[in-house]
């Protein structure tokens, strides 16, 4: 396996750019507090599997000729659990069918089981040139109450693995379970910054719906943190993982200046991107599109039609700038009303109440709107405040 030939042609400076997606929805188990497209099954057929998602990424392509693709990210589930054959297969045919930036970024998200942290360097001779690590913590007790199925020291083994294997290295932290204290997940904070990543990802513990954690909150089982307290926790996250050099470019992202997730950002900046796979979502020329969701179904239509699509529409102005406002915000650049406006043919702020808002301390506005650090902690009370 190689890592992917370049386009036959180069594109053109003004080409638009476009990231792709790819949703693997396969897990050993499914965790508890996962509400995410996955499914644990006996057996997964690889090779019909790889035929799919190539069927699939081919509709795709003929529906956005001339792009150029600037980010590929293989996500689930769990993508270190693809065959390295498909995970080629897929980036070779994506190098095919669009212009490639020279600096494409390739991400996979990883397990840090040992089966699949010994896979790592064959997914970089596929083409992947970016891990993305679900550490979630580095305590055993922790990780058990979050029904991970590695342990902290097999952890940190499959982060070295990973940065043996690749220049570019994320991890993920799962914040503010029951029974962390400032002064407890400082430590954490310790250990994240001392392992020398450019990029790491906290995530504040959410109850969502239909989760077996939510079944767990209901029964008394646990109680999840206060909301001063995850507040308290944020703040110091921002503040440790600022002196440390990784600053947050997003709400619960951090990173060292340069060593942002390109893929994340089309998102959060509202570009067009191609998703396929089971539940995949995207976004082109003024479409959302959907896949179906369950993975014998995504089959089903594969083979009936070609692609998995379930749904595409088109999105209103006023609906994809509220969306393109709500991504935004959470960039610490913020966004650009006017060239919003411009872009959607109708504003995307109430200014006055935007206004309200910069005079107590809530959001920053120069060229662009920007929410200040106490106003990170308000992010959805102030979206709607000001989104029309």
């Amino acid at each position: 396996m190689t890592a992917p030939a370049p386009a036959p042609s180069r594109p053109a400076a003004d080409a638009p750019p476009l990231a792709l997606y790819v949703h693997w929805p396969f897990c050993a188990k499914k965790c508890p507090y996962c509400d995410f497209n996955s499914h644990v099954r006996e057996a997964v057929d690889q090779a019909a599997w790889r035929a799919a998602l190539l069927a699939d990424l081919a509709h795709e392509a003929a529906l956005t000729p001339g792009h150029r693709l600037t980010s590929i990210f293989f996500g689930g589930g769990t993508p270190s659990l693809m065959p390295p054959e498909t995970v080629a297969a897929v980036i070779d045919a994506a190098a095919r069918h669009w212009a490639c930036a020279e600096d494409l970024e390739v991400t996979l998200e990883a397990n840090p089981q040992s089966a699949e942290a010994a896979g790592f360097r064959a997914l970089a001779s596929a083409g992947v040139n970016r891990l993305s690590l679900g550490l979630q913590r580095f305590d055993d007790a922790s990780l058990a109450f979050l029904g991970r199925l590695h342990s902290a020291a097999e952890g940190l083994r499959a982060l070295e693995a990973a940065q043996a294997a690749v220049e570019r290295v994320s991890f993920d932290l799962i914040t503010a379970l029951p029974g962390d204290t400032p002064e407890r997940f400082d430590k954490v904070l310790d250990r994240a910054i001392g392992l020398g990543t450019e990029h790491v990802s906290l995530y504040q513990l959410t109850i969502e719906p239909g989760t077996r954690f939510e079944t767990m909150v209901r029964k008394g089982a646990f109680t999840p943190i206060d909301e001063d307290l995850g507040a308290e926790l944020f703040e110091l996250t921002s503040a440790r993982m600022s002196a440390a050099g990784l600053p947050p470019y997003e709400i619960s992202n951090h990173a060292r200046p340069g060593a942002e997730s390109r893929h994340n950002l089309a998102y959060w900046r509202y570009r067009d991107y191609a998703g396929i796979g089971p539940g995949a979502h995207g976004r082109r020329g003024g479409l959302r599109t959907f896949r179906h969701r369950k993975p014998e179904n995504f089959l089903a239509a594969v083979a009936r039609n070609g692609h998995g699509l379930r749904e595409e529409a088109p999105l209103a102005p006023r609906q994809a700038a509220r969306e393109a406002l709500v991504m935004g915000l959470r960039l610490a650049e913020g966004i650009d009303p006017a060239a919003m406006a411009a872009r959607f043919g109708v504003p995307a702020i109430d200014e006055d109440a935007a206004r309200r808002l910069v005079d107590q301390g809530l959001l920053m506005w120069d060229e662009r709107l920007r929410l200040s650090p106490a106003g990170r902690l308000l992010n959805d009370a102030i979206l709607a405040e000001i989104a029309l």
